[in-house]
């Protein structure tokens, strides 16, 4: 049999999000606007209030392009370009740049809550990302990641326990980079601030990479590995094995 190896032959498996792709839009939400700020306030001389406005305008554009784009309703994204633009409107009457700063903790916070909440739900996000992996592409060990997460495994309990506990520390972590940037922005001179809450950002995320991997990706790894050695070693998987090499011959 031919492999089909075209994009309309790639596998589910390959089209699943990676963790970059779960946390771009903390990014591209983050990093544009930084550039933006400096290079309207340094280069072209506009004051801090207005580079911080326009620099705002960027994520909230984006947002509403990735909505049009994919042509369906988005609630996480939605949640996003509504951070966006109420709190462009509330700083261009309050004039207070302060707010314009604290206003971009709102999209860690609607991440983290999103994320909880899909653990609070059954379906915890973050799973999407940490799965390819783990995976790596093996139909053996995607075999046994779907028992697992199905339950039909008596490691199923445990695995999904630590399935929930990735997702967990993730939305957690953008918690509290929220809360670290709200407090800053207030605490903090504003141009320190614009580029200390990259730092925030990026710490939290590297504390989540090292949380969430010791916690959980560590365990359900080994979980993972157990089910597929478990799978191939069976009776049933050996007489397959058997089968197909009388049929070859």
């Amino acid at each position: 049999m031919t492999k089909n190896t075209g994009a309309g032959g790639r596998s589910e498996q390959q089209r699943k999000p990676s963790v970059l792709d779960t946390v771009r839009p903390l990014i591209v939400d983050v990093a544009v606007p930084l550039g933006a700020y400096y290079l309207l306030k340094d280069a072209l001389g506009a004051s801090t209030f207005s580079a911080l406005a326009w620099s705002s305008v960027v994520p909230a554009a984006r947002t509403l392009w990735s909505l049009v784009r994919e042509r369906r309703t988005n609630a996480l994204a939605g949640l996003i370009l509504a951070v966006n633009v109420v709190s462009l409107l509330a700083g261009c009457l309050s004039g207070d740049p302060r707010l314009m700063l604290a206003k971009d903790g709102a999209v860690s916070s609607t991440i983290g809550i999103g994320i909880l909440l899909s653990v609070r739900l059954g379906r915890p996000m973050m799973s999407t990302g940490v799965r390819p992996f783990l995976v790596k592409g093996d139909p053996a060990k995607e075999a046994a990641w779907q028992r697992l997460v199905s339950g039909v495994s008596p490691r199923s309990a445990a695995f999904r326990g630590y399935e929930r506990t990735f997702s967990v520390v993730w939305g957690l972590a953008l918690l509290a980079e929220c809360a670290a940037r709200v407090v800053g922005a207030y605490t903090v001179p504003v141009d320190t601030m614009v580029w200390l809450g990259t730092v925030f950002l990026v710490a939290a995320m590297a504390i989540a990479f090292v949380v969430s991997g010791a916690r959980a990706a560590e365990p359900m790894e080994k979980l993972l590995a157990a089910e597929t050695a478990e799978a191939l070693n069976s009776p049933e998987a050996e007489g397959n094995s058997s089968l197909a090499i009388s049929t070859h011959r």
